[in-house]
Formats: structure tokens, sequence, C-alpha cells
């Protein structure tokens, strides 16, 4: 493990990212983004005549169009440049340029969907007879129309729409805190050597077989993050207050309700998910009991839940290994699907290793119209192979949204986005299991299976509730501060892992490092996803090529449905408990066999 991190201009270029299928170079960024507000002044100007004719209402709908389709590469390419180094000022001067463009520029448009809004019914029918190509609208009107009662006047639109650039503080200032600003300490790791805690690092450490480098590297963690949990509780709070803000000027009851009804679902899905999974807990506390058994401990603390409870089974995947394995993995999905995860292996994709400034996790962004870009932080383990497939099944979800439907409806809504990623995960967990004759590499196999599931579904689940819970008290007038977000999580960590947990002190504090909850309810759809995937995978390794036919079809469906339908043509109903209890089924069933096995 080296001492400190590559500068990113050490790295080797094979293991970098290729971002000149954006722009050759930040000259022709800045030109790009000259043209695009050439395109929105040009917009502008229709204002108060969108609804004039046939005409001017297509004029107006191909122009903006037009517009976000530049727009998309734009903002990938500043954000690509940003993640790969969010210590270097240049690249953050150029997010904040496209921020504060992209606020002024919607802030101008605002007019267009209450101008939209005004047309009755009966003459835009008549503008769809009278002018064929609407026709390639109607769905995009119909969405407006969807979310007309939500909808405010031209003047009070504009007035949103100049927050946004306002509204991204709380998310921009953790990330540069987080990504640039924030210097973990160094530790001893388990060879005797001065290593510093890195984002990247962490995951290796907190795995160690050595409960003493678990145990110092969880501690220095979140010693580290103690220091600054009232700054970052302020942060947390102007995150929800900005939720609350939009919610009640875009008349919803709570914040819940405004960010599910964006992806155009029931808020029955979130409580569904946070009902079935309560009411499971006992394979969860049956899952923590294993895990203390096998690893020997007279108590299980919070650092003990990431190290393989199956010892001497772990090794070394190298990047070129794991990316083979994925290959075999994923050859139930068909030739067309593998091409294309070559084309991504060997046409600089991914974004590979860690360096210094780089940003935490892992991510795939698509951009119509060019391949998908995927940012990793591998580190040789199984979890990275795992998260290999998992950003590339992200990206080949974009692939076939972006090859298949028309801009307008490539983008698949956020509710859906974790089904591919998943799916791709358990396709090579089954892939692993087939392929090992060995009892103990087996049991491995399972105990990470199991962590898939403690992570995915339980994990996410629990930061869904800690969203709502703290959603809530704030709704109702009551202060976030450090300390009170520490309660709500601490409860919520001692609920969840059950009785033979130790919940340390400074798990308490874990909320406030993690990214997601900047994000307006998103971790729910990693359960949801995870959910849906156990059941798509199932279909495909027992019925083969229909199975396979029905997810290509839902992978090419983008937003050209409601994501709830999409689902339902890949053969998941998630309206209804089921797919979170049968997915949680599998879960006892994976227990079962290795309770067995050791």
């Amino acid at each position: 493990m080296a001492k400190e991190l590559l500068k990113r201009s050490e790295v080797n270029e094979e293991f970098t990212w290729d971002l000149t299928a954006l722009y050759p170079d930040n000259t022709a960024w800045e030109a790009a983004m000259a043209e695009i507000q050439e395109m929105a002044s040009d917009l502008a100007k229709m204002e108060g005549h969108i609804a004039d004719s046939p005409q001017t209402l297509l004029s107006y709908l191909t122009l903006w169009e037009e517009m976000e389709k530049k727009t998309e590469p734009a903002a990938s390419y500043a954000h690509r440049l940003n993640d790969q180094d969010t210590g270097n000022t240049a690249n953050q001067a150029m997010v904040q340029k496209m921020q504060s463009i992209y606020a002024g520029m919607y802030s101008r448009l605002a007019f267009a969907d209450p101008e939209i809004l005004a047309i009755d019914e009966e003459t835009l029918e008549r503008f769809y007879a009278e002018e064929p190509r609407l026709e390639a609208y109607r769905k995009y009107i119909q969405e407006i129309q969807r979310l007309k009662p939500h909808c405010l006047s031209s003047e009070m639109e504009r007035l949103l729409a100049m927050t946004k650039e306002m509204s991204s503080v709380p998310n921009q200032t953790f990330s540069v805190f987080n990504n640039a600003d924030l210097k973990l300490p160094e530790m001893t790791d388990e060879n005797g050597e001065t290593v510093r805690i890195t984002h990247g690092r962490y995951g290796t450490l907190i795995e160690s077989a050595d409960r003493r480098v678990r145990r110092e590297a969880f501690e220095k963690m979140y010693q580290t993050y103690k220091q600054f949990e009232n700054t970052l509780a302020s942060l947390y709070s102007g995150q929800i207050k900005k939720l609350m803000f939009y919610a009640k000027a875009r008349k919803y009851d709570s914040t819940l309700e405004a960010a599910v009804d964006r992806n155009d679902v029931s808020p029955s899905v979130y409580e569904n998910l946070l009902a079935t999974v309560n009411a499971n807990l006992d394979k969860m506390y049956r899952y923590v009991s294993l895990r203390k058994r096998l690893l020997g401990v007279d108590e299980l603390h919070m650092y003990d839940v990431y190290t393989p409870i199956i010892p001497d089974a772990s090794r070394k995947i190298s990047f070129e290994e794991a990316k083979e394995t994925v290959l075999k993995a994923l050859a139930p999905l068909g030739e067309d699907y593998l091409e294309l995860l070559r084309e991504g292996f060997d046409h600089r994709w991914i974004d590979v290793y860690e360096n210094e400034g780089k940003r935490s996790g892992a991510y795939s962004a698509g951009t119509y119209g060019v391949h998908p870009y995927v940012l990793m932080n591998y580190t040789d383990t199984l979890d990275d192979m795992f998260t290999l497939a998992h950003e590339m099944g992200h990206a080949l979800h974009s692939h076939y949204s972006s090859t298949v439907q028309p801009y307008l409806y490539s983008n698949y809504k956020i509710f859906v986005a974790e089904v591919a990623s998943t799916c791709n995960e358990i396709l090579l967990m089954e892939y692993l299991l087939k392929n090992t004759a060995d009892t103990k590499e087996r049991a491995y196999l399972l105990n990470h299976y199991l962590d898939s599931f403690k992570g995915t579904v339980y994990r996410q689940t629990m930061f869904a509730e800690f969203e709502k819970k703290t959603n809530a008290m704030a709704e109702a007038g009551e202060s976030l501060t450090a300390q009170v977000l520490n309660d709500v999580y601490y409860e919520l960590n001692q609920r969840y892992f059950g009785p033979d947990m130790v919940s340390d002190a400074y798990i308490a504090g874990e909320w406030a490092r993690i990214p997601h909850f900047y994000y307006n309810f998103y971790v729910y759809q990693y359960a949801t996803g995870f959910s849906a995937a156990v059941a798509i995978a199932r279909n495909i390794l027992k019925e083969g090529a229909p199975a396979v036919a029905r997810y290509k079809e839902f992978l090419s469906g983008g937003c050209s449905k409601s994501p709830v339908e999409l689902l339902k043509i890949a053969g998941v109903n998630l309206e209804s408990p089921h797919p979170i209890q049968e997915a949680l089924d599998v879960f006892g069933e994976v227990l079962d066999e290795i309770e067995k096995l050791v």
C-alpha cells in the first residue's frame, strides 16, 4: 500500500477516462458553452408566443431539445474533470461557471412550462393533427401536464429557477469538504507501515483480518468527522431546508412526496420498503449472530462488520482479472452485451484508480450521443470487482436507452437506476458460486452475498429511514443539531443491527460522511433496485433468452413509460411489497446454506 496517493498528473493514462469523446480540450468546451447560451437567448425570445400555433410550439420544443442535447455533454465534461481532481481550482471554476450559466438560462426559460400548461386539451389535439411532427413530443407534454398541480406561474417559475445555483451549495460544499479539504490521519497497517487513511483505503483497512487495524481505522475516521460534526449538521440541515422550500413552493405535503413524485412513483413504494425490511429484521439479527460466532469475539463491534467471516479465503483481484471474470459472468446477457463491455474496457470509459483529490466512491455517468463514463477507486478486492460489474451495469443501461430512445425519452428515471447495476452483481455472484468446488471459497462468496444484502437492502433502508425521520422532524419545526442527528442515527443503528451488535458511540456520527444524504431521498432506490434485480437475474438464469429479451426491453425503455411500468415489463411489480419480501427470503436461504457450511 502506497504511503501517499499519486497526483493526477502521475497516473498512467491507460487507467484514466478519455474525455476527448466529449470535447478535444477546454477551448472547445468554452465554445460549446457560448453556443448553448446563444440558443437559450433564441428560446427566451419566444416568451409569450409558444402557444400561438402548432408551428411555434414545435419550434420551441425542437430548439429546446437541441439545446438540452448540448448541455448534457458540457455538464459531463466539467463534472468529470472536477471529480478526477477536486483540488484543482481550474476544474472547480469550470463547474461553478457551468452552474451559474445554467441557473441563469433556466431562469430565463421558466415561462415555457406554464405556457404549455395553459394550452387546453382541445387545442393541443388540434395542434397534433395540424402538425404531425408534434407527436414526438406528446409524452413530454403529458409529463408536464401530470405535474400541473405543482407548476407555478411564469414569474414564480422564473424565481424558483433563479434559486438553483444557490440551492446547490450544501451538496457542493460537502463534496469539496469531503473530497478535497478533509485530511484523514495516518495509522499503522497490518504490515507495521505508516499509511494515510483515504476514502478509498478505508474500505480495505476496515476489511483487514487484523482487528487492531480495523478498530484504529474506524476510530480515526470517525474521530476526524466528529471534529466537524456541527458544521456538517448545519450543512445537512441546510439541505433539508432547501428540500422543504421546494416542496412547499411546489405545493407538496412533504419533502418525501415531492421527491418520489419527480420519478412518478407513489410514496407507498417507500413505505412498503421500510415496513417490509423492518418486518424482516430477525434475518439481519441472525446474520449478526453468525458473524459474531464465526469471528470468535465476545463482543461484535461496528468495525467488525466488513471483515470477511471466512478466514484465509480472500485474495487480491487485479483489474485485468476482474474484467475477464465480469465478461464470463455476464455471458447470459448475450454477445451484444459483452461487445459493449469490451468496448468500455478497451477504450477508456473507466477512471480506475484513486489519486490525490479524486472524488471518493464510484459512479457511472451517461451522456446522450457519447459513451458513458465510469469512476472507480479500484483497490484489487472482491468488492471492487463487484463494483466494476455494478457500474458497467449502469453504463450499459444508459447505452441501451440512449441508443433506442430519442433524446427526449433516453434518460431513465432515477427510481430504476440501480436495477441494471445490481442485476450484474447478482449474475456475477451466481457465476462465482457455480464455478467453485471449494467449500471455504463457497462460504466466502456466500458471506459476500450476505454482505450485499446487508449493505444494499438493510443498510440503505436504514439510511432511507434516517432521511424520512430527519426530514419529518425538520418539517415539524425541530432543530437538526449534531446531537439530534447523532441520537436519531444511533437509535436506528441499534434497531437494525440488533442485540448481538455493540453500537459503538462513534457510529452515531456516520450520517456525517454519507454523500447520498445530499441527493434527495435517493438511497431507498438502492434497496428497491436490489430487490428487483434479484428477481430479474434469477429469471434470466432460469428462463434464458425470453427473460433476457424482456430485460433488454426494460433497459431500452429510458423514460418512455413510468419506471414502475417499465419494471413490470421485466416481470417485477414494486407497487406491492412482494419483490422486497422475496429478496429477503433469498437472504434467508443464503443464511441457511452458510450456517450449514460453517
